[in-house]
């Protein structure tokens, strides 16, 4: 099946080496130089996913995912020069999937490209299972034919790596998951300071299914050691 991946990225270099690796894997590429053109192109064209730098002219990354997430949860790759771990945090809390720094390793990059290009056609793949596999837990139920989660029969509206964490936790309630088991849910090489995504993606979660996040009642944090799903009274 072909893969259409939007590159934004205003430095020609940088984005001419991302097309010779991503091409040689046969995927399709779109170049976009500035942000504007970017986002015009996402709303014309069938993106498959993005490789976003956040420091272009007329509109900049964050931005970008901004818009983005109103509309689309299609996988959003950041790749930017910005190093600083709130710059990290807030392109994740916005609802990238991976944030990656420059300098880069163009064969990290591939690989990374190719998890999420893997993870996104696994969900849309898994179509062959009937509502007896209806994952139910308290409001919440998973469905693997759709691989969507609604609450209380409305949709959530998930990223693919906060289903997938989401999905892993309500397979087990009760049972604490470290950030490093979390982590490893999204197929991801873990260190210490990627703690900072596992929290990122545990807010975004929260703030989409948890009625006060500030006191969730779904996903419970234990201290000094991870977090745990409960859909029971409390």
């Amino acid at each position: 099946m072909e893969y259409k991946i939007l590159i934004a990225e205003d430095d020609a270099d940088i984005a001419e080496l991302i097309s010779l690796y991503l091409e040689n894997e046969n995927l399709q590429i779109v170049y976009t130089k500035d942000g504007q053109e970017a986002w015009e192109t996402f709303q014309k064209q069938k993106i498959d996913l993005l490789i976003l730098d956040i420091m272009m002219p007329r509109m900049n990354g964050y931005e970008i995912i901004r818009r983005i997430r109103e509309k689309s949860q299609v996988p959003i790759l950041v790749l930017s020069a910005k190093t600083m771990s709130q710059d990290k945090v807030l392109g994740l809390g916005l609802g990238a999937d991976m944030y990656m720094t420059k300098p880069f390793d163009p064969l990290e990059l591939v690989a990374n490209i190719k998890a999420l290009a893997r993870r996104s056609y696994h969900f849309s793949s898994l179509g062959n299972s009937s509502n007896q596999n209806l994952m139910k837990r308290g409001p919440f139920t998973f469905n693997p034919e759709k691989m969507c989660i609604t609450k209380d029969d409305n949709e959530i509206p998930l990223t693919a790596f906060e289903l997938k964490i989401l999905v892993k936790m309500m397979k087990s309630p009760g049972r604490v998951f470290t950030k490093l088991q979390l982590y490893q849910v999204i197929n991801q090489d873990y260190c210490l300071s990627d703690e900072d995504t596992i929290m990122v993606h545990i807010s975004r979660i929260r703030s989409k299914i948890e009625e006060d996040p500030s006191s969730p009642r779904y996903i419970k944090t234990v201290r000094g050691l991870g977090y745990r799903f409960e859909y029971g009274d409390d």
